[in-house]
């Protein structure tokens, strides 16, 4: 069973039809009893990185997530799930993140051509071929994205993927028990259905 954390700023619905489609067990996790049934955490979210981190304060997840992760438990995040990993972010300078990863959160500062949010469809190309996350999807797929920031990683060794839009960005990380992405594979068509599927199959052989 998948648990798909429910802190008020998640892409519920997306992500749980994608699971619903791909006829896996997930469900919506919204206390951290619930979440002792599990085998796997998805941490979704669209918005702020301030208000994110502050919805996760209250809703009691900060330290359940910290602890998931301790434990070596597999945890994807996606989006805003993935900045929220990072220890902090130019959107909210003075709101730590949950520091899983060493490394911020910065502003996309672009040439006036290039909107900001990027918003459509973007290649990733991939860093880590190896990831079992990339497992039956072509190198430089594309992928569904809504952003203004991306993730500074400290160490370039968890950077799973990378993208172009006026810079090349680390678009998803990987390591050990952790992935997550940019992008939102739940709305990316048959790569990102295929990508959450290797996460299920990941976590179900794997952990």
């Amino acid at each position: 069973m998948i648990g798909i954390i429910d802190y008020g700023m998640g892409n519920l619905g997306s992500v749980t039809n994608a699971f619903r489609f791909l006829e896996l067990d997930a469900k919506i996790v919204s206390s951290r009893q619930e979440m002792d049934s599990c085998r796997a955490l998805i941490l979704p979210g669209v918005g702020a990185f301030g208000d994110c981190m502050r919805h996760l304060v209250e809703h009691d997840f900060v330290e359940s997530i910290e602890g998931w992760v301790r434990g070596g438990k597999p945890l994807m995040g996606i989006c805003l799930g993935l900045q929220a990993l990072f220890q902090s972010s130019e959107e909210s300078p003075d709101v730590p993140g949950l520091g899983i990863f060493a490394g911020t959160v910065k502003k996309f500062d672009l040439p006036r051509e290039l909107k900001v949010p990027q918003i459509g469809w973007n290649r990733m190309v991939e860093v880590q071929p190896d990831c079992p996350m990339f497992e039956g999807i072509d190198d430089r797929s594309f992928f569904y994205l809504v952003h203004s920031y991306y993730v500074f990683p400290a160490n370039e060794a968890i950077v799973a993927g990378r993208t172009d839009y006026g810079v090349d960005y680390c678009s998803s990380v990987w390591h050990e028990n952790v992935f997550a992405t940019q992008f939102h594979p739940e709305k990316s068509q048959s790569a990102g259905l295929r990508m959450l599927r290797n996460f299920w199959n990941w976590a179900e052989h794997t952990y």
